[in-house]
């Protein structure tokens, strides 16, 4: 991984990347479902200890810097909070770090509000079915 300078990300940031940089639940499950991204949970641990989506791995911003071994280098990182602020900071500094990063723009609490009643189960049902 090539590590990034701030100055020429900034300055070679345009409409791609600003698309790039973002994703949205549907395709973040189906990306997931596959086994191409690895979901990152940003949040501070009472927030985490509180509620749980059931996938995804916690590691919270701030411990972040010093548990960048737990990343998948040959996958893409979804950072993720419930709604975007703190999982944009994260995906910002995991692209300067050399990972392919994006941010859940749905949050968590789209994730939450598209996985629930039926839709829960029919995604857990295909997600053990490819299991």
């Amino acid at each position: 991984m090539i590590e990034k300078d701030f100055a020429a990300y900034l300055t070679s940031f345009d409409y791609d990347e600003r698309l790039a940089m973002k994703i949205q639940a549907p395709e973040m499950l189906r990306l997931y479902q596959e086994g191409r991204v690895q979901v990152i949970d940003i949040r501070f641990t009472e927030e985490q200890t509180a509620w749980q989506l059931g996938f995804g791995q916690h590691i919270p911003l701030n411990e972040l810097p010093d548990r960048l071994d737990e990343l998948d280098p040959n996958k893409t990182i979804v950072t993720m909070c419930p709604h975007y602020d703190r999982a944009e900071i994260a995906r910002l500094f995991l692209t300067m770090k050399g990972y392919h990063a994006r941010y859940l723009t749905d949050g968590m609490l789209g994730i939450a509000n598209i996985l629930r009643g039926d839709t829960a189960r029919d995604y857990m049902v295909t997600l053990t079915e490819k299991k």
